[in-house]
């Protein structure tokens, strides 16, 4: 079951797949123009989720958050329900003072298995039945209804991934502020911007300081998660792109193609031009 509003006014979109076969998205190629945030939940049995190339467990009843530029495809996809929407349909960044998920929720780098128990599978059935009805009922207040009940998957997915993520310890809302504020700055800048120093200084914190809020919270440091983002984009246009290793150089921010090959070496274990060989193998071997 594929369910799809589409306001013409706007160009937003909002889908909601249950049951759904062959269930997955190819950012470079087939879903190019439709930049679509995407909400999984897996309500059975653990599976195989692939993302960018790189296979993790989605455990049973456990929810997933995938960001628009991301490509994926599940082991099990009829048995995945499913939200996605674009950022014509509902901003993110634009409401973060309705969801508070921007930073947080949807990453390029950490992929957040929430993990549901009994009374929130229990309100997901609900939410998704409501859903449904609400796709079906076309009325002049559908959309309305339909963006309500996205908010609060939302909020809610974005509260339970708190109790999962965030420290027991009570600390001050502003701190975990500026992790949403450091991640969203690095997904805007990683590209050319690669120093903590630049990030600190946006956020009118020293670096240490950052390094020292990061480490409360259990999170890698401010450069791993620089690092990461860059050698995800990297491996991404290396997998799903013709871009030559020269290209791909100079797009990060590296002014040197040797640099930049050991950059990659040091947080893959394989060169760039290995990488691609032996991606392009496990592509066409599925």
């Amino acid at each position: 079951m594929k369910l799809k509003l589409t306001a013409e006014n706007t160009g937003g979109e909002l889908l909601l797949f249950k049951e759904e076969a062959g269930f997955d998205r190819q950012f470079y190629s087939k879903d190019r123009f439709n930049k679509y945030f995407t909400i999984a939940w897996n309500p059975g049995e653990s599976q195989t989720v692939t993302i960018d190339g790189t296979e993790h467990t989605f455990p049973g009843n456990s929810l997933l958050t995938l960001l628009f530029n991301q490509s994926f495809s599940f082991e099990e996809a009829e048995s995945i329900i499913a939200w996605q929407f674009n950022r014509e349909f509902y901003c993110i960044i634009d409401h973060d003072s309705e969801v508070s998920c921007v930073g947080f929720l949807f990453s390029s780098t950490d992929h957040m298995f929430v993990e549901l128990d009994e009374t929130a599978q229990e309100k997901l059935l609900l939410l998704t039945s409501v859903f449904t009805e609400e796709f079906r009922t076309s009325d002049r207040i559908q959309h309305e209804m339909l963006l309500v009940l996205l908010k609060r998957l939302i909020i809610y997915v974005t509260s339970l991934a708190k109790l999962g993520y965030v420290p027991a310890k009570k600390l001050q809302d502003e701190r975990f502020h500026i992790i949403r504020k450091f991640n969203l700055l690095v997904e805007a800048n990683f590209k050319t911007a690669h120093a903590v120093s630049f990030y600190a200084e946006l956020l009118h914190k020293s670096p240490k300081t950052l390094s020292n809020l990061f480490a409360i919270y259990n999170q890698k440091s401010p450069s791993q998660i620089i690092q990461e983002r860059i050698t995800v984009e990297a491996k991404r246009f290396l997998l799903y792109t013709e871009k030559s290793v020269k290209q791909i150089t100079y797009e990060l921010g590296f002014e040197d193609v040797a640099y930049f090959s050991n950059f990659f070496k040091k947080n893959t274990g394989v060169a760039p031009s290995d990488f691609r060989t032996v991606g392009a193998g496990v592509q066409e071997g599925k």
